[in-house]
Protein backbone atom coordinates (compact mmCIF):
# COMPACT_ATOMS: atom_id res chain seq x y z
CA UNK A 1 0.00 0.00 0.00
CA UNK A 2 1.72 3.12 -0.92
CA UNK A 3 -1.38 5.74 -0.25
CA UNK A 4 -4.18 5.78 1.40
CA UNK A 5 -7.17 8.21 0.61
CA UNK A 6 -9.98 9.23 2.48
CA UNK A 7 -13.33 10.70 1.44
CA UNK A 8 -16.24 11.23 4.48
CA UNK A 9 -19.35 12.66 2.77
CA UNK A 10 -22.76 12.42 3.90
CA UNK A 11 -24.88 9.82 3.06
CA UNK A 12 -24.44 6.56 1.11
CA UNK A 13 -26.02 7.83 -2.33
CA UNK A 14 -23.25 10.88 -2.27
CA UNK A 15 -20.64 8.32 -1.13
CA UNK A 16 -21.19 6.06 -4.03
CA UNK A 17 -20.92 9.20 -6.25
CA UNK A 18 -17.62 10.08 -4.22
CA UNK A 19 -16.16 6.40 -4.70
CA UNK A 20 -16.98 6.61 -8.60
CA UNK A 21 -15.72 9.81 -9.46
CA UNK A 22 -12.03 8.99 -7.35
CA UNK A 23 -12.15 5.80 -9.89
CA UNK A 24 -12.72 7.31 -13.33
CA UNK A 25 -10.45 10.22 -12.64
CA UNK A 26 -7.67 8.38 -10.78
CA UNK A 27 -6.30 4.41 -10.74
CA UNK A 28 -7.29 3.60 -7.24
CA UNK A 29 -8.71 0.61 -5.51
CA UNK A 30 -11.85 0.89 -3.02
CA UNK A 31 -9.73 -0.75 0.41
CA UNK A 32 -13.36 -0.03 2.43
CA UNK A 33 -16.19 1.88 3.34
CA UNK A 34 -17.23 2.68 7.03
CA UNK A 35 -21.19 3.27 7.80
CA UNK A 36 -21.58 5.43 10.70
CA UNK A 37 -25.44 7.23 11.71
CA UNK A 38 -27.45 4.32 10.31
CA UNK A 39 -25.27 5.56 6.96
CA UNK A 40 -25.92 9.30 7.36
CA UNK A 41 -21.83 9.48 7.55
CA UNK A 42 -20.01 7.69 4.87
CA UNK A 43 -16.43 7.31 4.96
CA UNK A 44 -14.36 6.19 1.82
CA UNK A 45 -10.78 4.20 2.07
CA UNK A 46 -9.12 4.29 -1.52
CA UNK A 47 -5.43 2.86 -2.19
CA UNK A 48 -2.66 3.74 -4.97
CA UNK A 49 0.26 5.50 -5.73
CA UNK A 50 0.32 8.73 -4.00
CA UNK A 51 -0.22 10.93 -7.15
CA UNK A 52 -3.28 8.99 -7.98
CA UNK A 53 -4.55 8.80 -4.72
CA UNK A 54 -3.90 12.89 -4.38
CA UNK A 55 -5.78 13.50 -7.89
CA UNK A 56 -9.03 10.96 -7.23
CA UNK A 57 -9.42 12.79 -4.01
CA UNK A 58 -9.33 16.47 -4.94
CA UNK A 59 -11.42 15.30 -8.05
CA UNK A 60 -13.65 14.02 -4.96
CA UNK A 61 -14.06 17.13 -3.23
CA UNK A 62 -14.70 19.11 -6.43
CA UNK A 63 -17.53 17.01 -8.00
CA UNK A 64 -19.66 15.17 -5.81
CA UNK A 65 -22.99 15.52 -5.17
CA UNK A 66 -22.86 17.09 -1.84
CA UNK A 67 -19.37 18.54 -0.43
CA UNK A 68 -17.22 16.00 1.40
CA UNK A 69 -17.18 16.36 5.39
CA UNK A 70 -13.78 15.51 5.25
CA UNK A 71 -10.70 13.88 3.07
CA UNK A 72 -7.23 13.18 3.60
CA UNK A 73 -4.49 11.43 1.79
CA UNK A 74 -1.41 9.63 3.86
CA UNK A 75 1.57 9.15 2.16
CA UNK A 76 3.42 6.22 2.76
CA UNK A 77 1.34 5.59 5.87
CA UNK A 78 2.84 3.85 9.02
CA UNK A 79 2.09 -0.10 9.60
CA UNK A 80 -0.70 0.53 12.06
CA UNK A 81 -2.57 2.61 9.51
CA UNK A 82 -2.08 0.32 7.11
CA UNK A 83 -3.83 -2.60 9.89
CA UNK A 84 -6.57 -0.33 10.60
CA UNK A 85 -7.76 0.07 6.95
CA UNK A 86 -7.10 -3.77 6.87
CA UNK A 87 -9.23 -4.69 9.74
CA UNK A 88 -11.91 -2.31 8.27
CA UNK A 89 -12.03 -4.07 4.81
CA UNK A 90 -11.71 -7.48 7.21
CA UNK A 91 -15.26 -6.70 8.74
CA UNK A 92 -16.94 -5.20 5.74
CA UNK A 93 -15.94 -8.70 3.84
CA UNK A 94 -17.34 -10.90 6.74
CA UNK A 95 -20.32 -8.81 6.18
CA UNK A 96 -20.84 -9.65 2.52
CA UNK A 97 -20.47 -13.37 3.33
CA UNK A 98 -22.76 -13.61 6.23
CA UNK A 99 -25.13 -16.06 5.23
CA UNK A 100 -28.59 -14.76 4.95
CA UNK A 101 -31.30 -16.88 7.89
CA UNK A 102 -33.11 -19.45 5.74
CA UNK A 103 -37.00 -18.65 5.31
CA UNK A 104 -39.03 -20.34 7.21
CA UNK A 105 -41.43 -22.91 5.44
CA UNK A 106 -44.54 -24.78 6.54
CA UNK A 107 -44.49 -28.29 5.98
CA UNK A 108 -47.56 -29.74 4.18
CA UNK A 109 -48.38 -31.93 7.17
CA UNK A 110 -48.84 -28.94 9.74
CA UNK A 111 -50.32 -26.46 6.55
CA UNK A 112 -53.34 -29.51 6.26
CA UNK A 113 -53.78 -29.84 9.59
CA UNK A 114 -54.35 -26.05 9.72
CA UNK A 115 -56.79 -25.94 7.63
CA UNK A 116 -58.32 -29.31 8.83
CA UNK A 117 -59.10 -27.10 12.08
CA UNK A 118 -60.70 -24.03 10.67
CA UNK A 119 -63.32 -26.27 9.29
Amino acid sequence: MKSLGFVEVSGVVAAVDALDIMCKSADVTLVSWERKLGGRLVTLIVTGNVSAVTAAVDAAKEQCIKKPCSTAVIANPHPETVRLAELSAKRLEKQTEAPTPAKKTTSKKTAGKASENKN
